[in-house]
């Protein structure tokens, strides 16, 4: 009986153990089965798009502030990713940066665009304080936007996924300025950052230039200002006739060596994507404003890549209306002297 008793016993947790082995295979097999919910780009709210093309694996990474998505404040502010294979079909958004509790600025996350450069990655964003600035004009309107601090600012990473580490708690530019949507240039080993001064504190923006540090840890030299808002004709005022808004700059050079720069402004019919070219060559121009804008139906903010299989494209969001904004990517034609659009990718 013992003997038998024994027997049924390890009979029995042979059956156990066999059955605990086959629903963790079936467990297992279940898991690998189970498809990847993608996201669609009509499903992203995101202003200023920005993709990050990465070769060596072979994939796009799209970076948004967080309070697109939430649009709500209270849940915090940052910079997500969203990564893809193909522009159309994304991941779940990863968090590559949170604002802590102590920094210098906490109200707003805007424009975060990643670069690799020196074997690191870079994250250029703009974010904004609840402080306000000092000894500041009167506004020109009674409607005009609130002076709160804000500034561009670099941070650095290891992988494009972060996390992104702030080299020190304060803007790069100058503390008393509102700048934003900073971009990166490269120029004969030398980094740039090129940015916006903000029309809410100076009326009529401008779009600046300063060399950064090699490791693009601060800035090196003075600030130059590149050009202003009204200078170009197609340019309208934001505000009761007052406020000439800079936006979303980007670097181009194109295949005859021209040097390009797209950026944003309120034009005829709304929200517009400008051109102007360097007439010597190098970022620190002169700079001619283009006649004609590239995108003018109310949607901005736009970048330049190429995609996997060598298509020049240019991702931008449209409408300019929350919470209505999506992102938009049109194929590009360069012409050597300018560039134009070439339908929609997809």
């Amino acid at each position: 009986m013992m003997r038998l008793i024994q027997i049924n016993g390890s009979y029995l947790v042979l059956l156990t153990i066999c059955a605990l082995l086959s629903f963790g295979v079936s467990s297992c097999n279940s898991a690998s089965n189970k498809k990847t919910e993608w996201i669609k780009n009509s499903e992203i709210r995101v202003r200023d798009p920005f993709i990050l093309a990465d070769k060596t694996t072979q994939t796009y990474y799209l970076y948004a502030s967080i309070e697109n998505r939430t649009m709500d404040e209270s849940e915090g502010q940052g910079v997500e990713v969203y990564t893809s294979k193909d522009l159309q079909n994304w991941t779940a958004p990863k968090v590559v940066f949170q604002v802590p509790d102590d920094f210098w600025a906490t109200q707003r996350v805007w424009a975060p665009e990643v670069h690799f450069y020196g074997g690191k990655y870079y994250l250029f964003t703009t974010f904004t304080s609840n402080d306000t600035l000092r000894a500041v004009a009167a506004p020109p309107s009674p409607k005009w936007p609130k002076r709160n601090k804000r500034g561009t600012q670099v941070l650095v990473a290891d992988t494009p996924e972060g996390p992104f580490i702030p080299f020190e708690n304060k803007p790069h530019i100058r503390t008393d300025w509102m700048t934003l949507d900073g971009t990166l240039w490269v120029e004969d080993n030398q980094p740039y950052m090129i940015y916006c001064h903000e029309w809410v504190q100076i009326e009529d923006g401008t779009i600046d230039v300063v060399a950064l540090k090699k490791d693009l840890s601060g800035t090196q030299g003075d600030n130059q200002v590149l050009f202003n808002a009204s200078e170009a004709p197609w340019v309208k005022p934001v505000r009761e006739g007052f406020g000439y808004v800079t936006d979303g700059c980007f670097l181009y050079r194109t295949t005859t060596g021209k040097l390009l720069m797209i950026w944003s402004s309120m034009g005829a019919d709304g929200y517009a994507i400008g051109m102007v070219t360097s007439e010597s060559g190098s970022v620190r121009g002169p700079w001619k404003h283009q006649e004609q804008c590239l995108f003018k139906n109310n949607g901005g903010h736009g970048m330049i890549f190429k995609t996997f299989d060598g298509q020049l494209v240019i991702a931008l969001h449209q409408p300019n209306s929350s919470p209505d904004e999506r992102m938009q990517i049109y194929k590009l034609k360069d012409t050597g002297d300018s560039l134009e659009l070439d339908g929609k990718l997809f």
